[in-house]
């Protein structure tokens, strides 16, 4: 825990996210987080119910002369993505989130920093906590699962909340007003391969690729980082047809809504064509490295010797599962034709991991248009077709809806114009929220996403900026305090 985050203002929030960053929170393991949460309402005397998944909701009465307001709920998620770099020493299920404070951002060391969406817990929690903030009914839903499938806001109970006005505070750059986000939908492959003993006279070598930026999948995709998955495929389809190399294991990224950064192969080949293989690695590396030199520019691919392995894939399934992986689509499919500069359909191809006999692939995507989103989940279907894998569609969520006639809309624009002298953009994203689908069993919320400027999420780089958490913190109280009257 770092005494300099405590130190900043607002003390309250920033206290609160402090301590919330000292529980484990993965997605689908929050028992513990649940129970924290659960025991800081019940602390406060406040009304705190759990339902069977885990979601926490919390009441707060009005304060004094605003009990005519309308009930405001207070949205975030518990969990956090769990991600850090390959030479960290940390364990996640054990070992709190170890923040500092570098400059004007707030950053992990070497971890993902937590504050997706930690920062809008923090300020419910804030809130829930506060003895001199005036506001009108509260009620503050914390939900789970957000990150791997949104399956916390699924299982609501229809109408478990009573609020009209819902705020959802898992927006990542201040200064704009969300009221739309694209839906999503996992795409998971599974199969077998043969194995077979491994040629005579061969060099084993371990293919490391590290250093990209990686991100979130869904508000980052479009910045056209390098995906290590799709890096590493291309590598070992080009080095299978000119070096006759073999794989031995494929292990490539790691979470499916986060843009893969690193991956590590194992092959074989033969010795014939073993330094010509060292100067296609060199020459691949310089590739990647001019490629990407404006939005990874600390991109490597490295190469060492290892002990040969006594078995790799057989070549025809080799031959199919690197042709299937070469045509998984990813990155940006489509750019909206309606609103200038959101992408609408988009995939990435998340996980990679081949071993053993069995492979694994996943794959995340996105799109604001339905038959968008379907066409392109059977598109990647079909690459692995001759592959004869199972594959899943699975998580399918829909996208929230604009409402450009918002109440909620037109009175955040008026408090933010007043506050800060300017009027804020309204937005709809790429990336997926959880608004689409409470609305679902809760279909008459008015709805609305802000919250402070995060940079990086879902990678060890992910950081927090100081200055628009504090206006952040201003603009909701500001919103609690003129919230419309019933």
């Amino acid at each position: 825990m770092s005494e300099a985050v405590r130190a900043l203002e607002p003390k309250a929030l920033w206290n609160h996210f402090e301590d919330l960053n000292a529980v484990p929170r993965p997605s689908k393991k929050e028992e513990r987080v649940t129970a924290f949460v659960k025991a800081f309402g019940e602390s406060l005397g406040l009304e705190t119910l759990v339902d069977d998944i885990g979601n926490v909701l919390i009441r707060k009465p009005a304060t004094q002369g605003m009990e005519d307001r309308k009930a405001a709920i207070l949205q975030g998620h518990i969990d956090m993505v769990h991600q850090k770099n390959s030479d960290t020493d940390f364990d996640f299920d054990t070992m709190g989130i170890q923040s500092y404070v570098d400059g004007d951002w707030v950053k992990a060391k070497g971890t993902t920093l937590g504050s997706d969406n930690g920062m809008g817990v923090a300020a419910a929690m804030s809130i829930l906590s506060s003895t001199d903030i005036p506001h009108g009914p509260i009620e503050a839903l914390f939900t789970v699962d957000e990150e791997t499938g949104m399956t916390g806001a699924f299982a609501l109970q229809k109408n478990w909340c009573k609020g009209e006005v819902l705020l959802n505070m898992d927006y990542e750059d201040e200064g704009e007003l969300c009221i739309g986000c694209a839906g999503g939908i996992d795409t998971n492959i599974t199969g077998n391969y043969q194995e077979e003993s491994a040629p005579d006279a061969h060099q084993a070598f371990r293919l490391i690729m590290k250093g990209l930026k990686g991100g979130h999948s869904g508000v980052e995709i479009h910045l056209q980082r390098g995906n290590s998955n799709k890096l590493m495929t291309r590598l070992l389809w080009e080095a299978s047809r000119k070096f006759e190399l073999r794989v031995v294991s494929f292990d490539g990224g790691s979470l499916r809504n986060a843009i893969p950064r690193e991956a590590f192969v194992n092959v074989l080949v033969p010795n014939k064509h073993s330094e010509a293989f060292k100067a296609f690695v060199s020459d691949f590396e310089k590739q990647v490295k001019a490629n990407l030199s404006s939005t990874d520019p600390n991109a490597s691919l490295a190469y060492e010797a290892t002990d040969a392995a006594s078995k790799c894939m057989s070549k025809q399934d080799q031959t199919n599962w690197l042709n299937a992986l070469y045509a998984n689509p990813n990155g940006v499919f489509k750019m909206s034709s309606d609103i200038e500069g959101l992408v609408e359909t988009s995939t990435n191809l998340s996980r990679v991991h081949i071993e053993d006999g069995q492979i694994l692939i996943q794959c995340l995507t996105r799109s604001s248009v339905e038959e968008a989103k379907e066409d392109c989940a059977q598109m990647i279907e079909s690459a692995y077709a001759v592959t004869g894998a199972s594959v899943e569609h699975a998580g399918d969520y829909p996208g929230w809806t604009p409402n450009p006639k918002s109440d909620i809309l037109d009175t955040c624009q008026s408090i933010y114009n007043d506050m800060f002298g300017k009027i804020p953009e309204v937005m709809a994203i790429h990336a997926g929220l959880e608004c689409g689908i409470i609305s679902q069993s809760h279909p008459n919320l008015d709805m609305i996403a802000f919250g402070p400027t995060i940079r990086n999420p879902h990678s060890p780089d992910e950081m927090v900026d100081i200055r628009t958490v504090q206006k952040f913190w201003k603009f909701l109280l500001e919103i609690l305090k003129q919230m419309p009257k019933k």
